[in-house]
């Protein structure tokens, strides 16, 4: 049976991330549950255990076990990669397909110890498509907190390596548009009403205390 991801090569917070995106894109059916990089209360205050047992341990669960009922043998994704299922599937498999991607890559993006803001050409990037890094922030967080209902906002690039700032409603991917995605928050209610209850901009202030550059990084 083919594993979520080959976890014992990625023991600590310095793991390679590019070579975990690059299995996730590349993973075939069966899927399983992706193994956390920290301890489930390692990201306390800003989330709680009882956030990641709900969050991680019953949404991503139900998604990855939707989706394997629906990529059963001699199905149309059956050999698909998830990443070439979210480009090219639609309906129900496109929704748990996305989400897997999707929460994968939000859970691997957070740390107990991040690196606090980008470095390199991810952040000459930043400067030249938001002005500052701080401008950014602002911009990012705004159109996070604006997304009406449940979905996902997005730091995505194109071939160019041209940045924006994208929002999606319930599982949209911006890989189903041909763009990159670089970094994201998950404003479903499920991933902070535990912890923040309503106040959306509460949990998006806890994100950028968790979120890790390198993993944006090492993905632009």
């Amino acid at each position: 049976m083919k594993k979520f991801l080959v976890w014992n090569l990625f023991a600590n917070f310095t793991s390679n991330f590019i070579t975990i995106m690059t299995t996730i894109n590349q993973l075939r059916a069966p899927f399983e549950m992706p193994a956390l990089p920290w301890a489930k209360d390692a990201l306390a205050p800003h989330i709680s255990t009882e956030t990641i047992d709900y969050h991680y341990g019953k949404h991503l669960q139900t998604y990855v076990n939707n989706l394997n009922g629906l990529v059963t043998a001699g199905s149309e994704f059956a050999e698909a990669s998830l990443e070439d299922i979210v480009r090219r599937a639609s309906g129900p498999t496109f929704n748990n397909a996305a989400q897997v991607w999707n929460h994968t890559l939000y859970f691997l993006q957070l740390s107990p110890a991040p690196l606090s803001r980008p470095t390199g050409r991810l952040a000459e990037a930043i400067d030249r498509d938001f002005g500052s890094f701080e401008g950014f922030v602002e911009k990012f967080t705004a159109s996070a907190l604006g997304l009406f209902g449940s979905g996902w906002t997005w730091l995505t690039a194109d071939g160019e390596g041209k940045l924006a700032i994208e929002n999606e409603s319930n599982a949209g991917n911006p890989l189903a548009k041909g763009r990159r995605p670089i970094m994201v928050i998950d404003v479903w209610e499920h991933a902070y009403y535990i912890d923040h209850r309503n106040a959306r901009a509460a949990s998006i202030g806890a994100f950028w205390k968790i979120i890790d550059w390198k993993v944006a990084q090492e993905r632009y």
